[in-house]
């Protein structure tokens, strides 16, 4: 994957600070949301996410979004320690980004009910081949995705209109799928962890 700025650097600049703005017009309705955007300067932006149900309110996953030849290509996004910004390997990230298969005309009961019989299919959106690489987000309008030898038939620019790719378009599908299911902490007494913990019907389709 190369990082090499191609574009014009004030057009992809010029389009960065479109998406900051964007950002920054409803920045206390994110904030309440856990998003928190701690650094902004081209081409990186620099978000930790917190869960808000939990109390205390753990921080749950940390990005940093790439902006490099926006937006001729999507951004780049990598999962980072929260205190380091450092890349980490899927081993020690922390969140999963899950998405439910459709039950059509299931009530919660129901969908409660299939989730006891082991009938409720969970996909992870988190991917990596090795417990060792860094993980990406398969989703349409991230960088990592459209190149993915496996989605070369999906080409970014047939998604470039579409609002996909766009910042708060990835920060909502992180926290719609990674962040806002979690709603409790589970406390292992026999091994000292503490864990945060999605509710199943949280989790979107």
């Amino acid at each position: 994957m190369s990082d090499l700025q191609t574009v014009d650097p004030e057009v992809s600049r010029a389009k960065f600070e479109r998406e900051l703005a964007n950002y920054r017009s409803m920045e206390s309705a994110y904030r309440k949301r856990g998003w928190i955007l701690l650094d902004a300067e081209f081409p990186e932006i620099f978000v930790v996410f917190a869960a808000t149900k939990p109390k205390p309110p753990p921080i749950v996953a940390a990005i940093v979004l790439n902006f490099t030849d926006y937006d001729l290509r999507p951004p780049s996004v990598t999962f980072v320690d929260p205190f380091t910004r450092e890349p980490i390997p899927a081993k020690l990230l922390q969140v999963q980004m899950l998405r439910r298969a459709a039950i059509p005309g299931a009530t919660p009961e129901t969908i409660l009910a299939l989730a006891q019989q082991g009938r409720v299919q969970l996909s992870n959106m988190i991917q990596y081949d090795s417990s060792d690489d860094l993980p990406f987000i398969c989703l349409p309008g991230i960088r990592e995705y459209h190149d993915n030898p496996a989605h070369s038939g999906d080409s970014w620019l047939m998604h470039r209109s579409s609002g996909e790719g766009s910042l708060v378009f990835i920060l909502e599908k992180i926290w719609e799928h990674g962040v806002k299911p979690i709603e409790h902490y589970q406390v292992q007494v026999q091994v000292p962890a503490v864990n945060a913990l999605p509710s199943l019907l949280a989790v979107p389709e």
